[in-house]
């Protein structure tokens, strides 16, 4: 039961669908968000949204208010016990309500692959009679090209074009490695991950991004469920998109989260929900907001 109580605190935060006009968080991001708990396979939908406001500082006439979507079919697969698999299928729905009018725009995102290989997994029993557990996750995957990049020759704003579409159109590596450390029944959970783009058909590359995590969580029983609170703080870090190998400008940014979240599991079933909420953050030299984002899941263990 240990190893399932520490699968609750994982949470790897690359927001899925944050974008705006200029800052270039579009579909540069991939969320993972908290594993349900399961033994070898689970199958399950996820919701997700995210929000931002922009309005330049030199012509405030130019704005942008933009709200994405998605709904997301995920599924994992545990190979004997050291290898764990995962997959990600978003459809997105994607709005901007801006100076140039009202843009909607529903469709297939881009799908993820990860593998994760399990490095450390120790556990013992302290004088107090205590449990202490750890484990240590690494690995890495592709996001695929699967939903539509595409841009009209000569677009005015590149960056607004690009952060506008399903996909990123093109074949990027993430990595990434997790930490878990618990006691009893208090764990905590810590991740970093680097995500390497690359250059699509149109020669636009979004920037590289660095995300580290840490959660503390505490799973509480009652009778045929279990409950798993868990808080925690993000951190991001943008590097700026290149268009023809020439950076664009405010397309780099940071953003500090905090998170609150509840997972509430019974028999093969989990339900799930967390918010996140900007603790600091600078997209665009300040003129992009990020707002609150949110997270529901239901998924079924086989």
């Amino acid at each position: 039961m240990k190893k399932k109580f520490l699968l609750f605190g994982l949470l790897i935060s690359f927001c899925q669908l944050n974008a705006c006009d200029i800052c270039g968080c579009g579909v540069n991001n991939f969320y993972i968000g908290i594993l349900p708990r399961f033994n070898h396979k689970f199958l399950g939908l996820r919701y997700h949204f995210n929000s931002f406001n922009t309005r330049l500082t030199n012509d405030p006439s130019q704005y942008s208010k933009d709200f994405y979507q998605a709904i997301e079919l995920w599924g994992g697969w545990n190979v004997g016990k050291k290898f764990q698999f995962l997959a990600f299928v978003p459809v997105n729905h994607n709005y901007q309500n801006s100076d140039d009018g009202i843009a909607k725009l529903t469709g297939l995102g881009d799908a993820t692959v990860l593998a994760n290989y399990k490095l450390i997994d120790e556990s013992s029993v302290g004088s107090q009679g205590s449990l202490f557990s750890q484990q240590l996750w690494v690995g890495g995957g592709v996001k695929l090209n699967t939903g539509k990049f595409d841009i009209e020759n000569g677009a005015a704003d590149i960056a607004a074009a690009a952060n506008r579409q399903l996909g990123s159109g093109s074949i990027d590596l993430l990595l990434n490695a997790i930490y878990n450390v618990q006691i009893d029944k208090f764990g905590i959970s810590t991740t970093a991950s680097y995500k390497i783009n690359s250059a699509n058909k149109y020669q636009y590359r979004f920037g590289d991004k660095l995300s580290a995590s840490s959660f503390v969580y505490y799973p509480i029983s009652v009778p045929n469920v279990l409950i798993s609170p868990n808080l925690g703080i993000l951190y991001e870090k943008t590097q700026p998109s290149e268009l023809q190998n020439s950076k664009i400008d405010l397309t780099a940014g940071t953003i500090l989260e905090g998170s609150v979240g509840l997972e509430i599991s019974f028999n093969k079933t989990t339900f799930g929900f967390s918010a996140q909420l900007p603790l600091a953050q600078n997209f665009a030299e300040n003129q992009t907001h990020s707002r609150v984002k949110g997270m529901a899941h239901m998924s079924f263990a086989f």
